[in-house]
């Protein structure tokens, strides 16, 4: 066994009706990215999953808890702080509670990122709130 995991017997029976998420009924007005927020399905977390073209990306904003980047394709380079990284395809990232961050696509082609928030809402402060 892996000591980073714990075994359990599960306790309860599989949820009855649909639990699959449609993508179409996640998606943010006309664009490809999507929001999910965990309250409204069960789950303890949220996600947003941004799919942007180069030189997108979200403005400068925090969270009161710890948001994890996913780079499922592409290359991103992410501010945490006043940090710079770079990540690509397959690297995760994450940045803690409190702390300013933003990534915007640095590639030459789409960025597609899983951003999952250690929330079951979604709550965000922007640097730039006009």
């Amino acid at each position: 066994m892996n000591p980073a995991e714990i075994t359990l017997a599960p306790t309860r029976p599989a949820p009855e009706g649909d639990v699959v998420v449609r993508a179409e009924a996640l998606r943010i007005g006309t664009g490809r990215t999507r929001r999910f927020v965990g309250l409204d399905h069960g789950a303890g977390i949220s996600y947003f999953f941004v799919d942007n073209e180069p030189g997108e990306g979200p403005g400068l904003h925090w969270h009161p808890y710890a948001e994890t980047w996913v780079v499922l394709e592409g290359t991103a380079e992410i501010t945490m702080g006043e940090r710079r990284l770079v990540a690509t395809t397959g690297d995760t990232a994450t940045v803690p509670a409190g702390v300013w961050h933003r990534f915007e696509n640095v590639g030459e082609g789409r960025l597609k990122v899983l951003c999952i928030h250690a929330s079951a809402v979604i709550v965000q402060t922007w640097a730039d709130e006009d």
